[in-house]
């Protein structure tokens, strides 16, 4: 995992993985990435061996900056909207205020993940406090959830001390898949070779406490230990 408040701090930069692609089951939308495809299950499956899973936090204090910029923001966003496979702000626990940036986004390798980061309008202005960027395997995506606008939603984060993905065994899929389940969104947090797990994030249709309890099962066993979890009120992201 890479985290800082400059590009010299996070992990030097290494060539794209090759070899294994894992399968993820999940939904692309028509205009989105050309991830190879198959149907299972009801849904599509695809290879997605570079997405990263991007996350800003806002710097205390901030008043209108945000709104400032919004508009270059927007503008900058636009340009990778076909590589984002989740995207949306955290807020605070009233579903309030904003407190940072969530982004699931195909890019070729660790430095364009970074360089999606670094050259976003809220950080070249100093409106985060710092970002983390880490490899991601999806394991489910439910798509645009047709209660959003009614139900609250969270970001469930999980993490843990490195733990090797068994060569040649498909990863776990979580259980509330099925309709009506109020998980939207899971994925694998992994190192950038893609051989061992260090936590998971998944969006969930409730607010955080019992979003945490929808998780803890799926995760604890991905951990296959109690894993740390934290989660936050989160709102999908997007013009529309």
């Amino acid at each position: 995992m890479a985290r800082g408040h400059r590009p010299s701090a996070f992990e030097p930069v290494g060539p794209a993985p090759t070899g294994r692609g894992y399968p993820v089951l999940g939904v692309v939308d028509a205009g989105g990435p050309s991830y190879p495809r198959h149907a299972t299950r009801g849904a599509k499956r695809y290879l997605s061996p570079m997405l990263f899973h991007v996350h800003a936090e806002d710097r205390p204090g901030l008043g209108s900056e945000l709104y400032d910029l919004a508009e270059e923001h927007w503008s900058y966003m636009d340009r990778f909207d076909d590589r984002f496979v989740l995207r949306g702000p955290t807020l605070t626990d009233d579903g309030e205020e904003h407190t940072g940036s969530i982004h699931v986004v195909e890019v070729p390798d660790r430095a364009a993940a970074e360089r999606f980061a670094t050259e976003e309008p809220y950080w070249s202005a100093g409106l985060y406090a710092g970002y983390t960027a880490v490899r991601a395997v999806v394991l489910f995506d439910r798509g645009r959830d047709t209660d959003e606008a009614e139900a609250p939603h969270s970001l469930v984060t999980g993490a843990w001390n490195p733990r090797p993905r068994p060569e040649g065994e498909s990863d776990p899929l979580p259980s509330d898949t099925g309709p009506g389940g109020r998980l939207l969104f899971a994925a694998l947090l992994v190192d950038d070779g893609g051989t061992h797990t260090t936590g998971m994030i998944a969006a969930v249709r409730a607010l955080p406490d019992e979003a945490a309890e929808v998780v803890r099962p799926f995760a604890d066993r991905l951990a296959d230990a109690p894993a740390a979890l934290a989660a936050q009120r989160w709102s999908r992201g997007g013009r529309n």
